[in-house]
C-alpha cells in the first residue's frame, strides 16, 4: 500500500493537524529557546516572534512553501562580541534589521534578475555537498546530546575523561529506536507522527527514570508576556554581524532547495526564492525591532517533513499558532523546556542524518556527472572545508563547517565560470 502524503495545501481535521503542528513544535524548540539563551535574551520572545514571522512567511509565499522560522545559531559569535565588548544586545538588533532589508534587497534582486546566477554560484555539485553538510554538521551535537560524544569545555576542547553516563544512553536509544521503527513501521495516521511518539516516550521514560525537573514548571505562572526591548542603532554592530548574512543567506537557497527536493515541487520558481526571501526579510525586520533573536528557515523541521510526508503549510501555521500561546502561557512553555538532552539527541540523531541524505539525493535526481573532474573538484573541495574541521575568521565572524564549505564552493564556482568565459576551460573535464 502507498505510503500517505499530505500535500503543501492540503488541510486536515483539527484532531489530526493538531498533534502533527506539535511534533514541528517539538522539533524546533530545542534551538530556538537555545539561541536566545546563549545571547542573553527572553527566550519566550524569540519563541513569539518566530512563530509571528513563521505565519507572516507563509502569507507572503502564498502558502506555497512549508518552512518554520527558527532562531538562526549563524549570529551568535558576532553578537557575543557586540555585547561583551561594548554594547547591549539593543545594539545588536541594529544589525539584525540591516540583515532583513538585506534579505528584502536580495528579494528584489531575484525577481529583477531570476535565479539562473545560482547555478553559477552553487551548482548542483556544490549544493548537494553544502546540503550534506548542514545535517552533518549538526550531527556531532545530536551525539552530544544522546550521551555518545563528549561537550566540548567553552574553549572548544573536549572535556576529560569523558564518562558514559548508563541513564542517558538508555533514554537517547529508545527515543532513537522508537523514531526509527515507527518511520518504518507505523500505519495509519500515527505513520505520520512517529517523531512526536518517540519524544513523548523518551519524555515519560526520561520521567520515570528521574531524570524530568518538575521545578521549572511548578515556579512558573500561567500567563506572563515576553519582554520586549527597542533597538538602539549602532554602525559598528552592523559591520560586525554582515558578513553573516552571506552564511545565512546560502543556508536559505540550501533549505528551500532541499525542501523543494521532498516536496517534489520547484519552490524557487514557485512561489518563488523571492517571496521566501521578502518573507525571512521583512520576519527579521521585525524580530530586530522587538528585540527577538534572528530567524531562518529551521532544518530540523524540514527532517520532520521528510520521514512524516506531511508537507501542508497549515499544518506548519499550527506550529507557529501553538509558539505563540506557549510564549505567553508560562507553564507549558517551561514543560517543553523540560524535555532532557537525551530525548532531543536520540531524535535529532535521526533528523539530522535525513538532512544529511537528502544532500546526496540531490546528486541523484540532479544527475551529476562525476566522472567529469570539475563536478568532482567542486564536490570534494565543498565537503572537504565542511568537514575538516577547518576555520577562517574574517572581522568577527569565523567561517567553519556548513558556512565554510559554502564559501568555497562558491568561490571556487566563480572561478571555473571566468575561466570557461575566458576560454581556458578543458570542456571534456
Amino acid at each position: 500500500m502507498a505510503r500517505r502524503i499530505i500535500g503543501i495545501y492540503q488541510k486536515l481535521p483539527l484532531l489530526e493537524s493538531l498533534p502533527l503542528s506539535f511534533q514541528h513544535l517539538t522539533a524546533m524548540f530545542g534551538g530556538t529557546v537555545l539561541a536566545p539563551v546563549l545571547m542573553g535574551v527572553d527566550p519566550a520572545i524569540a519563541l513569539l516572534m518566530n512563530g509571528i514571522g513563521t505565519l507572516l512567511y507563509t502569507w507572503i509565499t502564498k502558502g506555497g512553501i512549508p518552512a518554520y522560522l527558527g532562531s538562526s545559531f549563524a549570529f551568535i559569535a558576532p553578537v557575543l562580541l557586540i555585547t561583551t565588548t561594548y554594547g547591549s544586545f539593543n545594539h545588536a538588533q541594529s544589525g539584525f534589521i540591516f540583515f532583513g532589508l538585506f534579505f528584502v534587497l536580495m528579494s528584489f534582486v531575484v525577481k529583477k534578475w531570476g535565479i539562473r546566477w545560482i547555478d553559477i554560484v552553487m551548482p548542483p555539485a556544490v549544493m548537494g555537498a553544502v546540503v550534506a553538510i548542514i545535517g552533518l554538521e549538526l550531527a556531532p551535537v545530536a551525539a552530544q546530546q544522546a550521551g555518545l560524544a563528549p561537550w566540548p569545555t567553552a574553549t572548544g576542547n573536549i572535556v576529560a575523561p569523558y564518562v558514559i553516563d548508563i541513564d542517558t544512553i538508555i533514554v537517547s536509544m529508545v527515543t532513537l529506536c522508537i523514531g526509527i521503527f515507527g518511520s518504518v513501521m507505523f500505519k495509519g495516521f500515527m505513520q505520520v507522527i512517529p517523531i512526536l511518539f518517540a519524544v513523548i516516550a523518551g519524555y515519560l521514560l526520561a520521567f520515570v527514570m528521574g531524570m524530568v525537573d518538575t521545578t521549572v514548571i511548578d515556579n512558573a505562572d500561567w500567563f506572563s508576556l515576553p519582554h520586549f526591548q527597542a533597538p538602539v542603532f549602532d554602525l559598528t554592530a552592523i559591520i560586525i554581524i554582515a558578513p553573516a548574512c552571506i552564511v545565512v543567506l546560502a543556508e536559505h537557497i540550501s533549505h528551500l532547495i532541499v525542501t523543494g527536493k521532498i516536496t517534489e515541487s520547484d519552490l524557487m520558481k514557485k512561489p518563488g526564492l523571492h517571496r521566501s526571501l521578502l518573507g525571512d526579510g521583512i520576519s527579521n525586520i521585525l524580530s530586530g525591532f522587538t528585540g527577538s533573536t534572528p530567524n531562518t528557515t529551521y532544518g530540523e523541521n524540514i527532517g520532520v517533513m521528510a520521514i512524516t510526508r506531511v508537507y501542508s503549510v497549515w499544518v506548519i501555521r499550527g506550529a507557529a499558532l501553538l509558539a505563540i500561546a506557549f510564549s505567553c502561557i508560562g507553564k507549558v512553555s517551561a514543560a517543553v523546556t523540560t524535555i532532557p538532552n537525551p530525548v532531543m539527541g536520540g531524535i535529532t540523531l535521526l533528523l539530522f542524518g535525513v538532512i544529511a541524505m537528502q544532500g546526496f539525493r540531490m546528486y541523484v535526481e540532479q544527475k551529476v556527472d562525476f566522472s567529469k573532474n570539475i563536478n568532482m573538484v567542486l564536490g570534494a573541495i565543498t565537503f572537504a572545508a565542511g568537514v575538516s574541521g577547518a576555520a577562517i575568521t574574517i572581522g568577527s565572524v569565523q567561517l567553519k563547517g556548513m558556512a565554510l564549505a559554502a564559501v568555497a564552493g562558491v568561490v571556487l564556482s566563480l572561478i571555473f565560470w571566468i575561466f570557461d568565459k575566458l576560454g581556458i576551460m578543458n570542456k571534456e573535464n
